[in-house]
């Protein structure tokens, strides 16, 4: 497996900036943005698409530090129910899958975005309770009439590029946790499956090594977020893990979005890392610094720290002990 980082924090440096300390600290692979609210500082969509000049120029950069792309990200909301906005979303998401497809990077990074809960709504509506029952029907209408027909295209458009499209399951989008992420993925094809941020599922109560099992039994794992989480029990006892307060108001959430090993030890890592060879996965592990109670360079560089004790860098040998 691959150390990697999305290197969204470092976007007030150049790409060549980011990559020499990158390469510095052991990270081996980037996870570029290209559009979407990570916005595209180190690699302008519309720069590299259909420009074969500024695409060797990037190769050459990258062979320069050492490094591969992992991905490429674009977060938006596709299904917004405001058509200006959706229509961008869409943008963004089919020209990452084209300019991943021309820089050969097998991955782009996405949400699966969240509808109205009905036609003529401007406001996208997460429903996260089947009663009273116009939430379950507004549950229906987003997936059967407008997620499954959006995603069914959206899927031959990545199959005929051959980029695969790794979903973020985080909540306030449709998609949120594993059954959801499996249902989109058979309702579509085999393009269609999980960017596995653990950050998101915790908060939830999710088990993340079941959720890795889980997902992998299906082959749903196409690229992987490292990104912790720390719940808060003091505030969660009291107000629960549905926490609207601010993620600056860091002494009454919650939880928090924490650098890896702040919100859970470097043994449930090593024990990630090991349940996600077991299924098959040897892609990068993508560090997502979003703790707000550190820098961005020292939550990237503990989060390699423990990371770098995590990961193997070897294939397994055979187990001559069982002969």
């Amino acid at each position: 497996m691959d150390i990697g980082v999305l290197t969204v924090p470092l976007g007030g440096e150049s790409l060549d900036e980011a990559l020499a300390y990158l390469d510095d600290i052991g990270v081996d692979a980037v996870e570029l943005a290209v559009g979407g609210w990570p916005g595209e500082d180190h690699l302008p969509r519309g720069d590299y698409l259909d420009d074969e000049r500024a695409q060797a120029e990037l190769d050459e950069l990258l062979n320069e530090h050492g490094m591969r792309v992992s991905a490429l990200a674009t977060h938006n909301n596709p299904l917004h129910p405001d058509e200006e906005r959706s229509a961008e979303a869409d943008r963004e998401l089919r020209e990452a899958i084209e300019l991943a497809d021309q820089l050969d990077v097998g991955t782009v990074t996405c949400f699966s975005g969240l509808p109205a809960g009905a036609p003529g709504d401007s406001t996208p509506n997460w429903v996260t309770a089947p009663w009273p029952t116009e939430h379950a029907e507004a549950l229906d209408y987003q997936w059967d009439e407008v997620a499954i027909p959006y995603w069914e295209d959206l899927a031959k458009h990545a199959e005929h590029h051959g980029v695969d499209v790794a979903i973020e399951m985080h909540p306030n989008m449709l998609v949120y946790e594993p059954t959801g992420m499996v249902a989109l993925r058979e309702a579509t094809n085999e393009r269609i499956g999980a960017n596995f941020d653990p950050s998101h599922l915790y908060w939830q109560g999710i088990d993340v090594t079941e959720a890795v099992r889980f997902l992998g039994e299906h082959d749903a794992i196409h690229h992987v977020h490292a990104k912790d989480t720390k719940v808060y029990e003091a505030n969660s006892r009291v107000k629960g893990v549905l926490d609207t307060a601010p993620y600056t108001d860091e002494p009454n959430r919650s939880w928090l979005f924490r650098s890896i090993g702040y919100g859970h030890d470097e043994g449930h890592w090593k024990d990630l890392v090991s349940t996600l060879r077991m299924v098959g996965y040897e892609g990068a592990l993508s560090i997502e610094h979003e703790d707000s109670l550190t820098s961005s360079r020292e939550g990237l560089e503990k989060a390699v720290d423990v990371l770098d004790r995590a990961v193997f860098e070897t294939q397994p040998g055979d187990a001559y002990w069982a002969e």
